[in-house]
């Protein structure tokens, strides 16, 4: 939109607004047991450095290189579960460039002929969809490390060969959040479909971004800028905020914008121009001539080959992480927010599914408030324990049953938040029965009004002055007598008996 100010000498100054336009190119390390055209071990972190390696991986002359089937076939389950169109036929092609760790002088990876088309990919609580130009496989590079001390440059050639999943988006979003958000989304997808562990620090995900801004309302694409290897989210949301500011200032300035590539320093919070915008003929691209043109079959066949078929890898797709979003926020009515983190862990996800399976007998009403408070008391303890613990879940006690027993005590009434806390740090450590820990460990919750009025009289003995405020209309100190009645109980009162107490004792 463009603001039109009038002046007192009838001058106009326009006011130009810009629009953000950025696209996606995210890289993944795909899991397999073997790197991508080599029977080397895929374990670009082994130690020590070039110990993974073979004559194939390292271009020695006269090898020949051998596709991995388990790698096309992930990549075309990411194809499916965004509704791409996976191709019927496909190939592999040379891409030439000459850097230190590329030890070939070319790259194995896929140009005309990639293995999806096309696809959506939808925006958590942003109502926006992402479409999706290609995604195709290729091979890492080697790993460079600089010695600023020496100024000497080395080269681990364990990750060259490990299979690379490359996913490209069209220039559809519209701000640096937007394409946090759809790079987080993917690396849910690729966890949740078994793809890849896609951790960002150990570089196993890295994204590129293609940036320009144009006049809002304009069609036109501005001059686009890409910033290599960003390595966290918040690098993606940084980086991408810092060249569309620095656009505008040049626009601004009248001065050309130069297509280039560009890296991020998250240090100095800056990109720095690394070298001018390749196109695809800088690569000189051409059909690999040692891998042959490969068919993937749309149904199984009386004759497998080594490729699955399209059929059979789409009966393989797991539940996917806007499916466990839907289902968390409309059948056990958790706010997204709240759900997010049952997408986000995904084992605790798993976990409180086993949890609600307990249930599966009872009413669907009474099974969703039971579900719905397992994944409230789940959210409450299990967010700090993850944080504090390394250990994944399933190696602990806990069983989902033991959930199950601990969501009805606490439901029930039978233990208080402090109780609570006591009995989740056992079952943490070494389980057991809910019902007998919290007797064998006097954790139950005291409703008996007859039992807490003596409670109830001597605290408000002790603290005559506050429940006078409270009779004076002061009526928030009620908390801190009910936080009294508690201490005096060691957390075992009913908060909200006691508060019902204490109010009929101070007259209401």
């Amino acid at each position: 939109m463009a603001y039109v100010l009038f002046l007192n000498t009838y001058a106009l100054i326009t006011i130009m607004t810009y629009e953000t336009v950025v696209g996606l190119e995210i890289h993944a390390q795909l899991k397999t047991r073997s790197k991508m055209f080599c029977p080397c071990a895929n374990d670009p972190m082994a130690p020590p450095p070039n110990s993974n390696v073979c004559p194939i991986c390292l271009g020695h002359p006269g090898t020949l290189p051998v596709p991995n089937a388990e790698a096309i076939a992930k990549v075309m389950m990411v194809g499916l579960a965004l509704g791409a169109q996976v191709a019927t036929t496909s190939k592999f092609d040379r891409k030439h460039y000459f850097y230190p760790d590329l030890p070939k002088g070319y790259q194995i990876s896929q140009y005309d002929a990639p293995l999806c088309t096309g696809g959506t990919l939808a925006l958590p609580g942003l109502k926006r969809v992402i479409n999706l130009r290609r995604i195709h496989i290729e091979e890492d590079t080697g790993r460079l490390t600089h010695d600023i001390s020496t100024g000497a440059s080395l080269i681990d050639f364990n990750r060259a060969g490990v299979p690379l999943m490359e996913l490209v988006t069209e220039p559809d979003f519209r701000s640096a959040q937007e394409a946090s958000a759809g790079a987080e989304e993917l690396q849910k997808l690729f966890r949740y479909l078994g793809v890849a562990d896609a951790d960002m620090e150990k570089g196993q995900l890295r994204v590129e971004a293609n940036i320009s801004v144009r006049p809002e309302g304009s069609q036109e694409f501005g001059v686009k800028v890409e910033v290599k290897n960003l390595n966290s989210f918040r690098g993606v949301r940084d980086a991408i905020a810092y060249e569309v500011a620095r656009h505008i200032k040049c626009l601004e300035k009248g001065q050309k914008i130069v297509q280039e590539t560009r890296g991020w320093d998250p240090q100095k919070g800056v990109t720095l121009s690394q070298r001018g915008k390749e196109e695809a003929s800088d690569y000189r691209y051409f059909a690999e001539p040692d891998i042959p043109p490969f068919n993937i079959p749309a149904m199984p066949s009386a004759k497998p080959g080594l490729l699955p078929s399209v059929a059979e890898l789409k009966s393989r797709l797991p539940e996917l992480p806007w499916e466990r979003r839907e289902f968390l926020n409309l059948n056990l009515g958790l706010a997204l927010k709240d759900a997010e983190f049952f997408v986000i862990e995904k084992e605790v996800g798993d976990f409180l599914a086993l949890v609600v399976e307990t249930w599966r007998d009872l009413e669907q009403s009474e099974q969703a408030r039971l579900a719905k408070k397992a994944a409230d008391l789940l959210a409450t303890f299990l967010q700090g324990w993850l944080k504090d613990n390394p250990k994944a879940l399933k190696d602990t006690p806990l069983t989902p049953k033991m959930w199950a027993d601990f969501t009805e005590a606490a439901l029930g009434g039978s233990i208080s938040n402090v109780g609570g806390q006591k009995l989740f740090a056992i079952l943490i450590k070494q389980g057991g029965r809910p019902s007998e820990i919290i007797e064998r460990e006097g954790l139950k919750q005291v409703s008996d009004e007859s039992a807490l009025a003596s409670i109830i009289q001597a605290v408000l003995a002790k603290n005559q002055k506050v429940a006078k405020e409270y009779q004076a209309g002061k009526t928030p100190v009620l908390q801190f007598l009910v936080g009294q009645v508690m201490a005096a109980t060691q957390g075992k009162a009913s908060p909200q008996v006691a508060a019902e107490l204490l109010k009929k004792a101070l007259g209401g």
